[in-house]
């Protein structure tokens, strides 16, 4: 179904959408669960919109059902950096006070990860390394195995597990290089 919906066929997607619908609502899950409690795009939505996207890509050489969801996983980090790009933007133009160093102390210490902030690490990574940075995609985002990682890329687990445990050290300190420069 997937070739069939990459060579242009579109009843192939109407096929495929209830096959993976599960899939991909467990991944916008996991999104979401990295989010602050009072975000207001919800898992459905953040699905909802990526089939969306997902439905104006055309001609795409689907490789295998994890080429698929890394695609997708790639699709939610974007819709989720543009709400947080967008969100600043709102708060920046609304007048928004000024935070103190105290303030953006306990703001750091959140769980929720900042999106903006790890996509302006991701694109800094993806131009020394894109492998990496594809890497990191699959399995932060697309919450794929090191084994489906390595079949997606045609890499061996080894090359994947490398790859994994050095992206996740560079991209630690440069979010801790860019919190520095803040202060």
């Amino acid at each position: 179904m997937l070739q069939a919906w990459g060579q242009g066929e579109n009843a192939a997607l109407d096929r495929l959408l209830p096959l993976v619908y599960a899939e991909l609502r467990r991944l916008a899950g996991r999104h979401m669960h990295r989010e602050r409690p009072v975000h207001t795009l919800q898992a459905s939505a953040l699905v909802n919109e990526a089939y969306l996207r997902l439905i104006e890509v055309k001609q795409v050489q689907w490789q295998n059902r994890a080429h698929f969801f890394a695609m997708a996983s790639r699709l939610m980090r974007r819709i989720l950096v543009d709400a947080a790009r967008a969100k600043a933007y709102q708060k920046r133009n609304a007048g928004a006070p000024v935070m103190s160093i105290d303030d953006a102390g306990a703001v750091a210490a959140t769980p929720s990860p900042d999106y903006v902030a790890l996509d302006d690490a991701l694109n800094a990574l993806a131009a020394v390394d894109p492998r990496k940075c594809q890497v990191v995609e699959m399995r932060f985002f697309g919450g794929m195995s090191v084994e489906e990682t390595a079949a997606a890329l045609h890499l061996s687990v080894g090359t994947i597990k490398q790859d994994w445990r050095l992206a996740k050290a560079w991209l630690a300190r440069e979010l801790d290089g860019s919190q520095g420069h803040d202060a």
